[in-house]
C-alpha cells in the first residue's frame, strides 16, 4: 500500500517542477522555506532599530534653542584662555628645547609636544561649550579637575609660581561652578536625569 502512494507522489514532483519552470521560477524557489521569513523579519527589525538610533543621535546632537546664557559663554571663554595658556607654554618649552641649552633636549622637546597635545582637550571643550554641544560639558569638567593638582603643585613650589597657581585654581573652580549651574546644563540640553 505504501508503494502505491509513493508512486503518484513521485509523479507529482516532476509535474510541479515543470509547472514552476514554465512560470520562469526555478524549482527551488517554488516552495518557500521556513528560514526565509525570519531573515526578512530580522532585516525589518534591524532597519527599524537603525532608524531609532539615528533619531536618538539627531536629538542628542541638536542644539537647544534660545540665546546662550552668560554663564556658558564665560565658561567657554575661560576654557579657551586655559587652552591658549597651555599652547603658549608648550611652544615656549618646545622652542627652548630646540634652540636653548637644556640639560636634556629630548626631554624638553617631549614635554613641549605633550603640553601642546594636552591643550587640545580644553580647546575642544571651549569650542563645544561655545556652540552649545551637549558632549562638551564632560571634557570641560575633566580639564578643570586636572588643573587643580597642577595649581596645587605651582603654589607648593612657591616664589613667582604662587600667583600662577592661584590663578589656575580660581579659573578651574569658576568653570566647574559655571558648568554645574542648572542654567548651563539646560542650555546644553542636559536634563536633571542626565546631569
Amino acid at each position: 500500500m505504501s508503494s502505491k502512494k509513493s508512486a503518484p507522489a513521485k509523479k507529482a514532483r516532476p509535474a510541479r517542477a515543470a509547472k514552476t519552470a514554465a512560470q520562469g521560477k526555478p524549482a527551488a524557489e517554488a516552495k518557500p522555506t521556513p528560514q526565509a521569513a525570519p531573515k526578512a523579519t530580522s532585516a525589518k527589525t534591524s532597519a527599524k532599530a537603525a532608524q531609532a538610533k539615528a533619531a536618538t543621535q539627531a536629538t542628542a546632537d541638536a542644539v537647544p534653542s534660545g540665546p546662550r546664557p552668560t554663564r556658558l559663554t564665560v565658561a567657554a571663554v575661560l576654557a579657551a584662555v586655559e587652552a591658549a595658556v597651555l599652547v603658549g607654554m608648550g611652544v615656549y618649552v618646545l622652542v627652548m628645547g630646540l634652540a636653548g641649552d637644556p640639560e636634556s633636549p629630548r626631554q624638553a622637546e617631549m614635554l613641549g609636544v605633550t603640553v601642546l597635545a594636552l591643550a587640545a582637550l580644553p580647546l575642544a571643550a571651549a569650542r563645544g561649550l561655545w556652540l552649545r554641544r551637549r558632549w562638551s560639558r564632560g571634557p570641560a569638567m575633566i580639564t578643570q579637575l586636572m588643573a587643580l593638582p597642577v595649581a596645587w603643585t605651582l603654589v607648593s613650589n612657591g616664589g613667582g609660581l604662587i600667583a600662577v597657581g592661584v590663578a589656575t585654581a580660581v579659573a578651574a573652580f569658576a568653570v566647574l561652578a559655571l558648568l554645574i549651574n542648572p542654567t548651563a546644563t539646560e542650555a546644553l540640553g542636559i536634563g536633571p536625569r542626565d546631569a
